[in-house]
C-alpha cells in the first residue's frame, strides 16, 4: 500500500522505506525525503533537529535522536530481531510517521487556520 499523506505521498525514497527493509533512512542519508521526515518529526511531536542537518537536509546526530525519541514514545520495535527502539527510519516507522502526518493534514482540512468565508473577515 503507498504512502498517503501529502507530504510523504509519490516520494520514491520514502515509498521505497516503506516497502523494502533495505531501503530504510540512517545516520548519513540526505536529500528531500529526509527532510521531510524532518517535517514531520516536527508536525507530530514538535521534535527538533539541528539548523545545520535542515539546511543541509541531512541525516545527523540530531535527527537520528528525534527519531529515536518518536520511536520511543510509541514503542515502535521490530521484535523480530529488537529489543529496543534504534534511531532508524524503516518501514515500521515510515508508515507511522505517514499515518500521523495525513491524520494531522486532514486536521488542518476539517479545520483551516483562515478562514474560507472572507465575509467573515
Amino acid at each position: 500500500m503507498p504512502l498517503n499523506s501529502k507530504l510523504f505521498a509519490g516520494d520514491d525514497r520514502l515509498e521505497d522505506c516503506h516497502t523494502r527493509p533495505a531501503a530504510h533512512l540512517a545516520l548519513g542519508a540526505q536529500g528531500d525525503h529526509v527532510s521531510k521526515v524532518h517535517t514531520a518529526l516536527f508536525l507530530t511531536d514538535g521534535l527538533s533537529v539541528a539548523a545545520d542537518e535542515l539546511r543541509a537536509q541531512f541525516y545527523g546526530k540530531s535527527t537520528a535522536a528525534a527519531v529515536l525519541a518518536y520511536k520511543k514514545k510509541r514503542k515502535i520495535i521490530n521484535h523480530t530481531y529488537q529489543n529496543a527502539e534504534d534511531d532508524i527510519v524503516g518501514v515500521m516507522t515510515i508508515e507511522s510517521l505517514d499515518n500521523e502526518v495525513a491524520a494531522h493534514e486532514q486536521r488542518r482540512a476539517d479545520f483551516p487556520l483562515e478562514p474560507q468565508n472572507k465575509a467573515f473577515v
